[in-house]
Formats: C-alpha cells, sequence, structure tokens
C-alpha cells in the first residue's frame, strides 16, 4: 500500500492528474480497493482534487482548443460534468469566436482561396473542437 502511495505521489510531483487518471496508471501495482483507499487519502490530504487538474488543464489547453473539445477532453480524463461546467464558468475564458480567429490566424492567416482550401481550413478548426456556427462566420469574415 505505501508502494502505490508512493507511486502516486510520484506522479502528482510532475504535474496534476486526474483520480481516474492515476488509477489507470497504478491499476498494474495493485488490487482495486487499494487503489481506491490510496485515491482517497490523496483527495482527503488535499494532495489530488480534480477540481484543480480541471482548471490546469483548461488554463494550459484554452488558448489552442474550443469549448467542445476541451469538454470532451475532460471527460475522457475522468471529470464529472457538473466540474467541468464548474471550471468553464469561472475559467473566465475569451468568447469563442475570437479564440478560433487566434487558432485560425498561427495557422493559415489568409482566407481561403477555394472551396478546397475552405473545407480544410474549417476541418482543423472543427477538429480543435470549435462549433460550426463559429467556423462559418470565422471563414466568412476572418479579418472582421
Amino acid at each position: 500500500m505505501d508502494d502505490l502511495r508512493q507511486a502516486a505521489i510520484r506522479l502528482l510531483a510532475r504535474r496534476e492528474f486526474s483520480r481516474a487518471e492515476i488509477a489507470r496508471r497504478l491499476a498494474s501495482l495493485g488490487n482495486p480497493q487499494e487503489i481506491e483507499k490510496v485515491l482517497a487519502d490523496l483527495q482527503a490530504s488535499g494532495l489530488q482534487s480534480d477540481t484543480r487538474f480541471a482548471g490546469a488543464w483548461l488554463r494550459s489547453h484554452a488558448a489552442r482548443h474550443g469549448l467542445g473539445r476541451m469538454r470532451q477532453d475532460l471527460r475522457q480524463r475522468g471529470i464529472a460534468e457538473a466540474d467541468i461546467e464548474a471550471e468553464l464558468a469561472s475559467a473566465g475564458l475569451a468568447p469563442e469566436l475570437e479564440r478560433a480567429r487566434e487558432v485560425w490566424t498561427r495557422k493559415f492567416g489568409t482566407p481561403p482561396a477555394d472551396a478546397r482550401e475552405w473545407a480544410r481550413q474549417a476541418r482543423f478548426l472543427q477538429g480543435r473542437g470549435f462549433p460550426t456556427d463559429v467556423i462559418r462566420r470565422l471563414l466568412r469574415e476572418p479579418t472582421e
């Protein structure tokens, strides 16, 4: 059990991890009951927090991704829907169109010349999690 705790602390010393991520990484080192006890102890002592993880993750990814992608990535990392929405609300993110324009400018910078280029730029922005209506507005008037 001490080995599990030490392994979890070593992980958390590098960066924030969600509870589910730590559980996955510790799965080969112990049984589920031991892992659950270690995770509960880490949360109780404040060493691990899904809310803190979500906030840190959002701060590091907000400049590159849309809300859809960020929500999905946090869900995949085991963060509860309520925590995701609370962190998104308190993150103070710039409007979606503004963030999409910054991402688009860094990657392309020039309006699409034809339908093929328009589709390529739209696919890129969709992959980053920006909604279709924002993509259409941006590519219609990129320098607005």
